[in-house]
């Protein structure tokens, strides 16, 4: 009878049904050059105008929009079926430009809201937040100026970083949207320009870590740098192990990523991994806890068949919307990338 017991037991606990998870997708994704038509004197777009260079028609940027609606549709779908929860998103020119992408026809959908202003970027180029209000509801914002030192390239100014702070399903989470200053003019001598931005990012970090050590933040952006520079290893503060991120040291997946060979955008035949998406330690919750916040799951790089360059010189490159001054009426020089993260 004893053994009679125990196995009536098993079976009752293997016929339990399993505790249901919650997941969301966090991404990021360069729009590359995602301009309006209309020149404004205060910025240096002409280009991206009808009389420009780039003969930047009406046509074009319809089309334009309608790709980037087609990805940005599909991110995160693979693992949630509302795809992306939140998107960070950069080189866009205004809150125009971001009116006209999540009302498109093929994003309506998603009920996408944004947050953005302007920033005193020398392109007049900006990030922006996009976010379905189902799951995340954000109650403050604002924007971090980093301040170029005047040896590195020109002291100009370039983009702020994006805070926003929210609940996602009720939970406080940090977000900052970062795109950090180019290469132009050479890796070595740019270089002090991202440190400044990344230095920007984690002063601002580190003030809330000092008040909330438990606070869960997650850094994302172009960083135009790879996982392994110095810019984010030590200036920003991070890590591709997981055991040794800690209060001040964040988590960066894509070191692994970016260590295989793995990028999201290519020049010269050579993969760079600039699109990343880094979490605080509290998102690391071991496989056997307990507990019933969220935490991150894995990081995916988003790269379809219909994304890639399939002939000439770029085959096998993310399908771009300009070579030079000719369009090529791709969705980006760049893919998207995302983190999924669950609760129990």
């Amino acid at each position: 009878m004893k053994w009679i017991n125990i196995i009536v037991v098993i079976l009752l606990l293997y016929r339990q049904p399993k505790k249901p998870v919650e997941k969301a997708v966090i991404g990021f994704y360069n729009l590359e050059n995602l301009y309006d038509t209309i020149d404004n004197p205060l910025v240096n777009d002409d280009e991206f105008t009808p009389m420009g260079t780039k003969n930047y028609s009406g046509s074009i940027y319809q089309n334009k929009l309608f790709k980037l609606a087609y990805v940005l549709n599909q991110l995160g779908t693979a693992d949630h079926p509302r795809g992306a929860a939140i998107i960070g998103v950069a080189e866009l020119e205004n809150d125009t430009v971001l009116n006209h992408l999540v009302n498109h026809f093929m994003l309506r959908n998603k009920q996408f809201h944004f947050i953005h202003f302007d920033s005193r970027d020398a392109r007049g180029i900006d990030v922006g937040l996009l976010y379905q209000p189902d799951f995340f509801h954000p109650y403050t914002a604002q924007t971090l100026q980093v301040n170029l030192p005047g040896s590195s390239k020109d002291a100009y100014y370039t983009r702020d970083i994006l805070y926003v702070k929210g609940q996602l399903s009720g939970e406080t989470i940090h977000i900052y949207v970062n795109h950090w200053p180019s290469r132009r003019g050479g890796e070595e001598r740019s270089a002090p320009a991202r440190a400044a931005a990344a230095n920007t990012c984690r002063q601002h970090m580190d003030s809330i870590r000092f008040h909330d050590p438990l606070a869960k933040i997650i850094v994302m952006g172009d960083l135009n740098d790879n996982p392994t520079d110095p810019s984010i290893l030590n200036v920003l503060g991070a890590t591709g192990n997981q055991k040794l991120a800690n209060n001040q040291v964040l988590y960066n997946p894509w070191i692994a990523f970016y260590q295989k060979g793995f990028g999201t955008l290519a020049n010269r035949d050579v993969w760079g991994l600039f699109d990343q998406i880094l979490v605080s330690k509290p998102w690391l919750v071991p496989e056997d806890s307990s507990s019933k916040k969220w935490e991150y799951v894995k990081a995916v790089i988003f790269q379809q068949p219909y994304m890639l360059e399939n002939t000439g010189k770029y085959k096998g490159y993310p399908m771009r919307t300009w070579d030079g001054n000719q369009y090529r009426g791709g969705f980006s020089d760049h893919f998207p990338t995302y983190i999924v993260i669950r609760r129990r």
